[in-house]
């Protein structure tokens, strides 16, 4: 049984731990806060923008693009699927990325892919699997800006213009509440003709407007910061649930220290007592023992 000495030095320990993950719990929630507020600041240019396509689809309902959707049906076989993961570049993170890895892997299976990764942890278990992956993004996962999402967008709208993919999805992850995460599957291209007008606040601006040159060429110009916009999008939330998910992480361990503290201190306090007793009766016994002699 362990010694009042080695109980003593476990509970520093965990309570040195402790500091650790306490001290990683309050970065997250900074980070997190940080992340809120700069998807806040840059909500009004994407609902504008998003409005504006809208508005598009609906005023020029047989206009074509190669970025839009048609209504042919291109056979399984001859399809190539792109996949944006969005993974963190680290762990200790609960299931965060575990789970978004699992639903990829589900997508992909049985199709032909090409993978764009962002984040380490989604690199590392493709490359461990053999998988190929065509392009990984670094340095965006801890850091996700505009300027990160247009260089994701523009690589993979170049690769489905020159059809090495007729299709991209994203695979990352959303709050579903303030407490709660999900992994979610969304499809970024080709684009939707009809589009869903409720995620538009109604205060958003939606003047008449003159489309010159030409609906294709208005569509040329602003379907790209669209899209990086919701690949944008994507990274913050992504981002803003890792740290969610690490903030959770890190309360558990906290918590857990702080019972595993309190048992030790129990026991630390029973083995610490029955030292006492142990050395009172020695004593006793002792001086009884003198006392017979005498």
């Amino acid at each position: 049984m362990a010694g009042s000495a080695d109980i003593k030095n476990r509970i520093k320990g965990i309570q040195d731990t402790r500091k650790i993950t306490n001290a990683m719990y309050l970065i997250s929630s900074t980070k997190l806060r940080r992340a809120k507020k700069s998807m806040e600041d840059i909500e009004p240019y994407f609902y504008g923008l998003q409005s504006l396509m809208q508005r598009m689809m609906r005023h020029f309902p047989d206009m074509t693009h190669p970025y839009l959707r048609g209504d042919e049906e291109r056979p399984e076989s001859e399809t190539t699927h792109g996949f944006l993961v969005v993974t963190a570049d680290k762990g200790l993170a609960g299931s965060y990325n575990a789970n978004v890895l699992k639903e990829t892997g589900r997508l992909m299976k049985g199709k032909s892919s090409r993978l764009y990764v962002v984040g380490e942890a989604g690199r590392r278990f493709f490359e461990q699997r053999k998988i190929s992956i065509e392009e990984n993004f670094t340095y965006t996962v801890q850091n996700p800006t505009r300027a990160r999402a247009r260089v994701i967008t523009n690589t993979f709208l170049k690769d489905f213009e020159e059809e090495k993919i007729h299709d991209l999805t994203v695979v990352f992850t959303a709050m579903k509440n303030s407490l709660e995460t999900e992994t979610r599957v969304m499809k970024l291209m080709p684009l939707e003709k009809e589009m869903p007008l409720k995620d538009i606040p109604s205060d958003v601006p939606r003047e008449e407007f003159i489309i010159h040159p030409s609906p294709k060429e208005v569509l040329s110009a602003i379907i790209p910061p669209y899209v990086a916009g919701l690949v944008y999008s994507a990274l913050v939330e992504s981002y803003c649930c890792e740290q969610n998910s690490r903030m959770q992480a890190m309360r558990a361990a906290n918590d857990s220290a702080d019972e595993i503290v309190q048992e030790l201190k129990v026991r630390y306090n029973r083995k610490r007592q029955a030292g006492i007793t142990q050395e009172i009766t020695e004593v006793s016994a002792g001086a009884r023992s003198g006392n017979l002699h005498n």
